[in-house]
């Protein structure tokens, strides 16, 4: 996949930038939701987490723990959401990769159980009592 012209993570401006490594960097997402939310982006314009190499996989792994870091001081949450929507069907809008880094805070949710589950509610809530399967006879 060859860099885009017209891809937003492609032509950022350099004061969006909050940290980078050689095969990576890091921003606050345009779009939040929620205080902190951030993104790790491969400095190659590759959309799947699947094409990147060993090599790049290890650097923006490297930058998700700066990223990290740097929100707790910041923000102090109580846990994070880390996630990646993977082509079209996965529900990714721009075609170059990037990881959110999603800080979560006690109360953000009545009952945050199930987390990333919730893409799909009607199958989010896998703890709540249901009618027992009937064993076979």
């Amino acid at each position: 996949m060859t860099q885009g012209l017209h891809c937003p993570f492609c032509t950022l401006p350099d004061d969006r930038v909050l940290a980078q490594n050689t095969h990576g960097k890091v921003l606050r997402d345009a779009y939040p939701i929620s205080s902190g939310h951030t993104l790790v982006i491969p400095h190659r314009h590759v959309g799947s987490f699947f094409d990147l190499s060993a090599e790049e996989r290890a650097s923006l792994l490297a930058l998700l723990d700066e990223a990290r870091r740097s929100i707790e001081v910041e923000h102090r949450p109580d846990g994070y959401n880390i996630g990646i929507n993977d082509g079209p069907s996965a529900g990714q809008t721009v075609p170059h990769l990037h990881v959110h880094l999603i800080p979560r805070y006690a109360g953000d949710r009545a009952d945050p159980r199930g987390g990333v589950r919730w893409i799909f509610p009607d199958k989010a809530d896998y703890w709540s009592a249901r009618a027992p399967a009937s064993p076979d006879p």
